[in-house]
């Protein structure tokens, strides 16, 4: 089994996947924020950021490119191949209203023959390997059968698949029953994505397709970062290490973000996902919201992992997760 960490936008920069790379199980790849294409084939200094070699050591980092444009997708596969890159990731499962609205991430979904076309284009010009980051369909998951025809032509690295709809965002359940059925399509290697928060959630995932041998994760691990660990392991967090993880992430923002409220932002934003681990987790994330100053976030901090356990038990993002 191979474990894949998921693009998370304003989560999963480099700074964070360094420190969970050092402190918990590391992933077998690591996949960039995407890098939206543009006339001017030109990367944005953030971007940059993301696929330095530099920001990337002892990892196998993927960046990943959301386009509609194949010349610009092709272009900006050139680019990135120049920062020693040898494979790239299309997004096609951003669902995003506003991302959608310009027919990109899941909306090119609902344009198969042109979706096809640049396809085809991009396998013929692209001097890369390419794997595909993939939703079932903008509006329904019945969309997949025909788009899996269209997938299946193309000699893909990886074909990702998030089994939900554009329209379902993080809502729902994942329409398992598409994936099982359009499995067997494809030749080329297959990872499944979507709503792995526990052990038991991945246990299930296997036991029901057991020819999968790569899962990715986003929202589970951002939740839970010793999860793949407890996966492998069955051992739960330790409380020393992730306070560590903590405040490596902590000292690094810090250093290159301006201004106490970015800095805020930035951690109220992770532990929006992290606190269900911690006993008292609900009453903790409020002082942490109300939080306006770093001097108040530190005493918040020290006192959240000196009184308060993790969960041996811990939901993680799952009680967040089902109500979005």
């Amino acid at each position: 089994m191979k474990y894949y960490l998921a693009p998370l936008e304003g989560v999963t920069n480099y700074i964070y996947r360094n420190a969970y790379h050092k402190y918990f199980s590391p992933m077998d790849k690591y996949f960039t924020p995407f890098i939206s294409t543009n006339q001017n084939i030109s990367l944005s200094t953030k971007e940059i950021k993301e696929i330095l070699p530099a920001h990337n050591v002892g990892m196998v980092t993927v960046p990943q490119i959301l386009s509609n444009n194949a010349n610009d997708f092709v272009k900006t596969a050139q680019v990135i191949r120049s920062y020693g890159y040898d494979t790239v990731n299309l997004n096609l499962g951003c669902p995003s209203n506003t991302v959608v609205a310009k027919n990109k991430g899941a909306g090119f979904l609902f344009h198969p023959e042109q979706l096809d076309r640049f396809l085809d284009t991009i396998f013929n010009e692209t001097q890369m390997k390419i794997s595909i980051k993939t939703r079932l369909g903008k509006f329904d998951p019945d969309e997949f059968y025909a788009l899996a025809k269209i997938f299946s032509q193309y000699p893909m690295d990886e074909l990702i698949i998030h089994p939900r709809i554009q329209k379902d965002m993080y809502k729902n359940k994942p329409r398992l029953d598409v994936f099982s059925q359009t499995l067997g399509t494809f030749k080329n290697s297959v990872c499944y994505n979507g709503d792995i928060f526990s052990v038991q959630d991945f246990q299930a995932i296997r036991t029901l397709f057991p020819a999968v041998e790569h899962v990715m994760l986003g929202r589970g691990i951002i939740g839970n970062p010793a999860l793949i660990g407890q996966i492998k392991t069955g051992l739960t967090a330790d409380k020393a290490i992730f306070r560590d993880f903590h405040d490596t992430l902590y000292s690094a923002y810090q250093e290159v973000m301006f201004g106490e409220k970015n800095v805020l932002y930035k951690m109220k934003e992770l532990w929006f996902y992290m606190i269900h681990m911690f006993s008292d987790g609900k009453k903790i994330a409020k002082k942490i919201k109300k939080c306006e100053k770093l001097s108040d976030y530190d005493l918040i901090i020290n006192d959240l992992f000196e009184a308060h356990d993790i969960l041996s038990d811990s939901p993680g993002y799952r009680i967040v997760a089902d109500n979005l």
